[in-house]
């Protein structure tokens, strides 16, 4: 740590070996995870085919997102990211929260995806208890986490490189099933209307499953999150940005679209994953069980995903003073696994609600993750404003289209859809967790960390 004042110099250490195409793959990995593959499920219920402006506009949002984080990140790479550039353009409370709020959400995130883990095993071992699979598979990608980053960005390239594969295999079919639909037959675009029309619950439904289409984007910000490790972060970094937003909305969209054409919206949000029954609509032998394979494999990729951003997120605390220093030391590979074992704390939840209530479990646990998520994302977008008073725009080596207009819209969008959470089942568990969290964390600052302010 050169200079403790210096947030990018305490930030030292952790070693520089992501490419660009890494730093795409491990975005893609947390993102094309459970929200697609599972939360997809519960987003169709609540808007029908509507589903697919919620995950639009969802996917606006992202798109405002990632392009203030590409100019801050590339600016000023750091492992601690936003948390960082909260702190010092907000002030250290503003750093504190963000990076609390997020670690925590991405400690549940990690939970909702190994109980997610648990669902998918059922499929060919429907007897065996959901806790052996959240214990077994958790402990392998915590083992692999604790490795140098270059086995971390290796291997979850290789998982993402599944799942892209299996997304792009999917929509190709489904294309050929649907335009190969005979005239009159209960495969076609006319499902959009069938079933109690485009909207059946309304602008409400379609608005309130833009909470879950968040969801399913959560982590396209873990690429500012690695930018700290890449080898030429402000080349890496540039890169990623714009491959990874138009890979997931092509991925999102073009799925979505495609499914709600083969089978009703009535029985895609039916429960269980509607990617295994659309492959099992299409009549093609195993393509169901692969289908699950292959969410299975996404599920595990997105875990290993939030495991490696929380764990950077604790070793950012750490080197900021606002988190034990032992969160903030390396191994010899370079990995911060103090800091990992605490952020494995969601599968310790996920085991015990697998074990005490399991068919709350997945829902659950998205609810109270989904907290940190919003107010991340809410202030990161606060962050881009104050940063871009502070930093003169020529002087920027990426500058993003129509500030400050996309970081005030971003903003009031999150603002609007965290306040919808309250009147949502089964999210009124979001405030009723996030609120008394922050005002813990306010507390705990004010009390240990206030001569800091």
């Amino acid at each position: 740590m050169d200079d403790p004042n210096d947030p990018v110099a305490r930030e030292a250490g952790l070693h520089r070996s992501l490419t660009s195409g890494q730093l795409s793959m491990i975005a893609i990995g947390g993102a094309v995870g459970t929200g697609l593959f599972l939360g997809s499920t519960f987003a169709i219920g609540l808007a029908g085919p509507s589903v697919l402006v919620s995950y639009a506009i969802g996917g606006v949002i992202a798109l405002l997102l990632m392009g203030a984080l590409a100019e801050m990140t590339i600016a000023q790479p750091t492992p601690g990211s936003f948390g960082v550039y909260a702190e010092e353009y907000l002030g250290p409370l503003a750093g504190f929260l963000v990076r609390y709020a997020y670690w925590s959400c991405l400690v549940l995130a990690v939970g909702t995806e190994v109980s997610a883990v648990a669902l998918y095993m059922k499929y060919w071992l429907p007897d065996a208890p959901g806790w052996w699979w959240v214990l077994g598979f958790s402990g392998g990608l915590v083992a692999i986490n604790a490795t140098s980053v270059r086995v971390f960005g290796a291997l979850e390239y290789l998982f993402s490189l599944i799942k892209v594969a299996a997304i792009l295999a999917f929509i190709v079919l489904g294309a050929v099933v649907v335009f190969g639909a005979p005239a009159g037959s209960d495969i076609g675009f006319h499902n959009y209307v069938s079933h109690g029309g485009f909207m059946p619950n309304g602008l409400w439904g379609l608005w309130v499953a833009v909470i879950l289409a968040i969801f399913s984007y959560l982590s396209i910000e873990v690429i500012a999150v690695a930018a700290g490790e890449a080898r030429e972060p402000r080349v890496a970094v540039s890169r990623a940005f714009r491959a990874t937003l138009f890979r997931l909305v092509v991925f999102y969209l073009a799925s979505l679209a495609l499914m709600l054409a083969i089978i009703p919206w009535t029985t895609a949000g039916a429960g269980g994953s509607p990617f295994v029954r659309v492959m099992a609509a299409t009549g093609v032998p195993g393509a169901a069980g692969v289908m699950n394979f292959v969410i299975l494999t996404a599920a595990l990729s997105a875990m290993n995903s939030q495991l490696y951003a929380s764990t950077r997120m604790m070793f950012s605390l750490s080197r900021a003073g606002q988190a034990p220093a032992v969160f903030g030391r390396l191994n010899r590979q370079g990995a911060p696994v103090a800091a990992l074992g605490l952020s494995s704390l969601g599968v310790a939840v996920a085991a015990a609600m697998n074990a005490l209530l399991p068919d709350q479990a997945f829902t659950s646990m998205i609810a109270i993750s989904m907290f940190g998520a919003m107010f991340t994302w809410m202030m990161i977008f606060v962050t881009h404003l104050a940063f871009r008073r502070r930093v003169a725009a020529q002087t920027l080596a990426f500058r993003v289209w129509g500030h400050p207009y996309g970081s005030l819209l971003g903003a009031g969008l999150m603002a609007a859809i965290l306040a919808t959470t309250a009147f949502t089942e089964p999210f009124r568990l979001t405030l009723a967790y996030g609120v008394p969290f922050l005002v813990l964390l306010t507390a705990a600052y004010a009390f240990r960390f206030r001569r800091l302010a």
